[in-house]
């Protein structure tokens, strides 16, 4: 599943750059994580019936958790989108190992080596090459776009999302947990989805728009958070971390196939700093992180 799990969120970025004109990001949000959370509870409704009280007593942490995995690195990734493109968001969210093993060094009191700082610095730097498009010597004539600063954000996010899943224990199963928690991103993105709604100009819903939620809910939604769940689970946070690196080989394969976006030279060199760094930086997590999430 470590080698499914990429491809699958692959399919996200290829919806997120085809809703802008045909679905609004909250609403596409929304209407993705309330159909998946619907189909999660039915697969689990016995197990979420017999931990209903555990459930509604942990409630605030499912509300954070659809906060961070629903809000910013689902709808907020669909904003991004309307300004930047599928391969930088699969470049920037490939850091993501990096700070999920600072977090499990700080947060969860794994151990760090020199390796793993000088992973985390290249990969950093990865990741502003793609930001800046390469033009260091230049930066003042860099074209600044909303959509790499807030898929930098969603990179933050889903950090948080992957540690808080290790840190919080929970009763319930992987297909269970995600059910719980589709519900409470699905609460947190509801004011925001009637807003963007009422407020601005969208398009009419139409046939496209819904296979777009449908699309969105199966394969990134159900199949990418379960699969990713049920790895961590069983493997712990930072060894699961490493199926990201896949990630901008999977979205650069997608949107070139789909999208028709080409490569850069700052992609390619942004991937060279952050592919090894972050296989310097979780290399020693990955061996000593045995224990289940």
């Amino acid at each position: 599943m470590i080698w499914i799990t990429p491809a699958l969120w692959s399919v996200n970025y290829i919806v997120a750059r085809i809703a802008p004109g045909i679905i609004s990001p909250h609403v596409l949000a929304l209407g993705r994580w309330f159909l998946a959370g619907l189909i999660l509870a039915l697969i689990a409704r016995q197990e979420l019936w017999h931990e209903r009280h555990s459930t509604l007593k942990a409630w605030r942490q499912y509300v954070v958790l659809g906060s961070l995995g629903m809000l910013i690195c689902g709808a907020w990734v669909y904003w991004a989108a309307e300004t930047t493109t599928a391969i930088n968001i699969a470049l920037i969210y490939a850091a993501s190992p990096v700070l999920i093993t600072l977090g499990a060094v700080f947060g969860l009191k794994e151990s760090f080596t020199w390796k793993q700082s000088l992973g985390v610095g290249i990969a950093l730097l990865g990741v502003l090459h793609v930001v800046v498009k390469g033009q260091w010597v230049a930066l003042s004539q860099v074209v600044w776009v909303l959509g790499d600063g807030l898929v930098v954000i969603a990179m933050v996010a889903w950090a948080a999302y992957a540690l808080l899943l290790k840190k919080w224990a929970s009763p319930l199963s992987s297909t269970a947990r995600l059910a719980a928690t589709c519900l409470g991103g699905s609460l947190v993105l509801l004011p925001f989805a009637i807003i963007e709604w009422t407020a601005t100009q969208h398009a009419g819903w139409s046939l496209n728009a819904g296979l777009l939620v449908i699309a969105a809910a199966i394969f990134p939604g159900v199949g990418a958070y379960w699969a990713y769940g049920f790895c961590q689970k069983t493997l712990g946070a930072s060894r699961v971390a490493t199926s990201l690196y896949l990630g901008p080989l999977y979205g650069g394969l997608a949107a070139w196939l789909f999208l028709g976006e080409t490569l850069g030279w700052h992609h390619a060199v942004g991937a060279a700093f952050i592919l090894p760094g972050i296989y310097l930086a979780s290399q020693k997590v990955n061996s000593d992180s045995q224990e289940p999430a």
